[in-house]
């Protein structure tokens, strides 16, 4: 059996060789017809041509056997023989773990000396110590409340104890906290329900992935105004970070492409899954929203501007860009275009100047002394950048030609936080707050209907908020959900816990 799915891997390496050596054929042979036309008229443009031709011919060796990466390599361009030095993978420290001490005693027949035959003696306060890391199984019980009841000599007044917890839902067998190990397990972990039920299955508890989901239902329906706050939370900062992701809907027999849109501000994000990706989406992701939005160059973000711009009344917004979006259409260009190792190098010299600016503002400064600090040493950097764009002569269809067009047609919110000291130089943090989607959507494949885009966007933005401001989010979840079922429309934001 080995042997015969060896000679097919085999022969599909043959076929991929095979189709690789045609395109390659076909490439080299555009490049000899430009080099021998070089001699004729328009050189300088037909170098371009050469150039762009090479540039496929790497780019298609790369996407079948090269890795991807946007890290450059010491010489500027990819480099697959430069190796990142391994970490250690020593033991480390772990402070927060219980420690349970087992007393090993002698064998009664080996307390004897070996050369004179004497009862050994035991050393007081002696002991030879080495740690082990243990793990206790997870286990699943039944709690059986026994409420008592009481009664009257009359016959007429029967009385029942009041006793446990509230629960999501009235007369169900299942607690809190075992909704919200749940969720974690789905949300924060990425495991399919299904998965979950084979685990339990192991620990001795048969359960459906229908009752896991009801218990997710019960209990979203509960932080609800919770999740709402949230995304309200979001809006009131003056600057917000946007970015969207593709989600799977699967309906029945069907599956459709909705996507995943994120808004974000220091300490919380917040998810919501729609049909589209257009303008109508963002506006409905950032409601009333009026002030910056950091973002990318994706053309739904620029149709908003201008629709709430023309619009009679209501609120305004203005986009600032992600500068690490630019430093991606150069870094895929370098390896081509030796040139665009210029404007990397401006890039590195602004995010050195934002690092001088969060340690300012680490320091308590003002956002005055930012906003001088970014005019005085980030604004020549960039003039020195528009420059050298513009003394460029690429191909429009060019790895450089694309991130030149790109730099320039997002310039107005790129040179934006040289005004505004509240503007981040990237869009960073949402991406990292995109990362939680997109290993869920590759576990889990999405959601099964509406009403499953309503739930995973909320739980998306609970456990990713509490994690930005370091709170577990296990013990986040257990106490909004109790402070709700005490007093049901309770908001608890995970910024909350922390300032108490």
């Amino acid at each position: 059996m080995r042997e015969i799915e060896h000679e097919r891997d085999i022969e599909e390496l043959r076929k991929v060789a095979r189709l690789l050596e045609r395109a390659n054929g076909k490439l080299a042979r555009e490049n000899a017809r430009l080099r021998a036309k070089l001699a004729g008229d328009h050189p300088r443009i037909l170098e371009l041509e050469l150039r762009f031709a090479q540039e496929q011919l790497v780019a298609r060796n790369r996407a079948l056997f090269g890795p991807s990466s946007e890290k450059r390599s010491r010489s500027g361009a990819q480099d697959s023989s430069h190796r990142e030095p391994q970490t250690g993978h020593g033991p480390q420290e772990q402070p927060e773990l219980p420690i349970v001490e087992e007393i090993h005693e002698l064998d009664e027949a080996d307390q004897m000396c070996p050369k004179c035959g004497g009862a050994l003696s035991e050393m007081a306060g002696q002991h030879e110590e080495a740690d082990e890391i243990d793990v206790i199984e997870r286990s699943y019980r039944i709690v059986r409340r026994k409420r008592k009841k009481y009664r009257c000599r009359c016959g007429e007044c029967v009385e029942t104890a009041l006793g446990g917890p509230p629960k999501l839902i009235a007369g169900g067998r299942y607690s809190v906290d075992f909704a919200i190990h749940v969720a974690i397990a789905k949300y924060a972990d990425h495991l399919p329900l299904a998965r979950q039920v084979k685990q339990m299955a192991r620990a001795e508890l048969r359960v459906t992935s229908q009752t896991l989901w009801d218990q997710l239902v019960a209990l979203e329906a509960h932080l609800e105004p919770t999740v709402d706050a949230l995304h309200a939370h979001v809006l009131e900062a003056p600057v917000v970070g946007a970015d969207e992701t593709s989600w799977r809907v699967m309906g029945k027999g069907k599956s459709k492409s909705w996507w995943a849109w994120a808004v974000t501000r220091e300490d919380a994000i917040s998810y919501r899954i729609l049909p589209t990706r257009s303008s109508d989406a963002a506006r409905a992701v950032l409601t009333a929203y009026g002030g910056t939005v950091l973002c990318d160059g994706y053309s739904a973000y620029t149709a908003l501007e201008k629709a709430l711009a023309n619009a009679r009344d209501g609120p305004r917004i203005a986009l600032a860009h992600c500068w690490a979006h630019v430093r991606r259409k150069f870094v895929e260009a370098e390896p081509h275009y030796p040139e665009a190792a210029e404007a990397l190098t401006r890039i590195g010299e602004l995010y050195g100047v934002e690092r001088e600016v969060r340690e300012a503002s680490a320091s308590g400064v003002t956002l005055a002394h930012r906003q001088a600090l970014r005019r005085e040493r980030s604004k020549p950097i960039v003039q020195a950048l528009y420059r050298w764009m513009l003394e460029q002569r690429a191909l429009p269809r060019s790895a450089l030609g694309k991130a030149i067009a790109y730099t320039a047609s997002c310039w107005g919110g790129l040179t934006r936080f040289l005004d505004d000291p509240l503007i981040p130089l990237d869009n960073n943090a949402t991406e990292r707050g995109m990362r939680a989607v997109a290993v869920g959507r590759k576990n889990h494949y999405g959601s099964r209907s509406l009403h499953g885009t309503r739930v995973a966007a909320s739980f998306y933005s609970l456990i990713e908020s509490a994690k930005m401001v370091g709170a577990e989010p296990a013990a986040y979840l257990r106490e909004a959900t109790h402070r709700a079922l005490r007093q049901p429309g309770t908001v608890t934001l995970p910024s909350d816990l922390l300032s108490q």
